[in-house]
């Protein structure tokens, strides 16, 4: 017996790529990035708190590295996708940012980038579930989750931190 596809009607594809936004967004079930970044306390960035291998300034560069990654992966820049290397290129070697600045621009950087895979996802052409033509089978859905989980996995980190440090109040 053939299986027979059922067509997905413009409705469904459109609440699929808001519910993919909405995911991107986070704050659906946890704090988002915006809440775990605002007003953290300058003197606090660079603290690793025992028993935890990463301060909050390595954790933000890492989100930052590893979207701006997935987003080179997606949607190629000019000359097409260069991987990165696997941890030394996700992860920052200081555990203090060079300046209060940096955090700024860093979280700036992850706000941008945020956006502009969403511009992705909400394209009307995006094929959402079609694999990429390099890379190993993955598609654009596939990389919205990726980004989804990821951040949302070290948002949580953050907010963990800034508990351990007693610079969260919410």
């Amino acid at each position: 017996m053939a299986k027979v596809e059922k067509k997905k009607t413009p409705g469904e594809s459109d609440e699929l790529r808001q519910q993919l936004v909405a995911l991107l967004d986070g704050g659906q079930a946890h704090a988002t990035f915006a809440d775990a970044v605002a007003r953290f306390p300058v003197k606090l960035r660079g603290v690793v708190p025992d028993g935890l291998p990463y301060s909050a300034w390595q954790i933000l560069e890492h989100i930052r590295l590893a979207q701006r990654d997935i987003l080179d992966f997606s949607a190629p820049p000019t000359g097409g996708y260069q991987p990165m290397e696997w941890p030394a290129a996700y992860w920052p070697k200081s555990a203090e940012p060079g300046s209060p600045e940096a955090w700024d621009r860093s979280v700036a950087a992850v706000d941008a980038d945020l956006a502009k895979f969403k511009k992705l996802i909400l394209r009307p052409e995006s094929d959402l579930a079609k694999p990429f033509l390099w890379g190993t089978g993955q598609n654009l859905l596939r990389e919205a989750l990726l980004i989804a989980d990821h951040n949302a996995y070290h948002v949580g980190e953050l907010i963990v931190l800034r508990r351990l440090l007693g610079a969260w109040k919410k």
